[in-house]
């Protein structure tokens, strides 16, 4: 993910990190958002037709709910985004890092014929280039953010691993220290679990290997330790 970080104080002193979405994620979340719609009208005329003139009045209605209603419905769900935006892993939010309020969604959305200018939403892909949090004009009428939703970093387990005789006799202490830090392995990020992992590389050899390599090994000689042989 090549977005920058956005960083934001809650009222209660937390530090949020957010993700801002980059004009690619947003620009599917909008072709799915509008098939969506596409679909939804073609529809309707179906059932317009069998209404006959209620039926066209019936159509021009849905059309004004789908283009004007539907991004704000969506919003201020309990998801804060549309089925394309869903799809695509993102949320709306304020700058804090809140939930998006009806007035900034009613906001950012009628600016959406503003950000079509002079047309293909040409005014809003040139703001969004030229700001590193990736905003149109109508989030920063609204003071908005579409961001990525934070996806869990895997865990590693012992289970992941095979056995691996340790290179060296380990003293007691050191083997209590492997051990103990593979059994830290799943509460930790694949990050600092590297990181730890390399203060322990002289048990898996010297040689050199790629950080995740020396990780696996590390947790294989715990496994070792732990009578673990097949």
């Amino acid at each position: 993910m090549l977005d920058s970080v956005v960083s934001a104080e809650t009222p209660e002193g937390i530090l949020l990190e957010m993700r801002p979405a980059g004009l690619s994620a947003r620009f599917c979340a909008i072709v799915i958002d509008k098939l969506i719609c596409t679909a939804i009208l073609y529809a309707a005329i179906f059932i317009a037709g069998i209404l006959g003139g209620i039926g066209i009045g019936f159509w021009l209605i849905l059309a004004f709910l789908l283009e004007w209603g539907y991004p704000i419905y969506f919003e201020l769900g309990k998801r804060g985004a549309t089925p394309g935006k869903r799809a695509m892993d993102l949320k709306v939010v304020m700058d804090n890092g809140l939930p998006i309020t009806p007035r900034a969604s009613i906001t950012r959305n009628l600016l959406r014929a503003v950000d079509f200018m002079p047309f293909a939403y040409g005014a809003a892909i040139f703001c969004m280039l030229l700001r590193p949090d990736g905003k149109r004009l109508g989030d920063l009428a609204a003071a908005t953010l579409v961001v990525h939703l934070p996806r869990p970093a895997p865990k590693a387990t012992l289970d992941m691993v095979a056995p691996v005789a340790p290179a060296k006799l380990l003293a007691p202490r050191d083997q209590a220290a492997v051990i103990s830090l593979a059994a830290r392995a799943p509460t930790l990020t694949v990050e600092r679990l590297d990181e730890l992992a390399a203060l322990a590389r002289s048990v898996q050899g010297e040689e050199p290997r790629e950080p995740s390599e020396v990780t696996r090994r590390v947790l294989g000689v715990a496994q070792w330790l732990l009578g673990r042989r097949a």
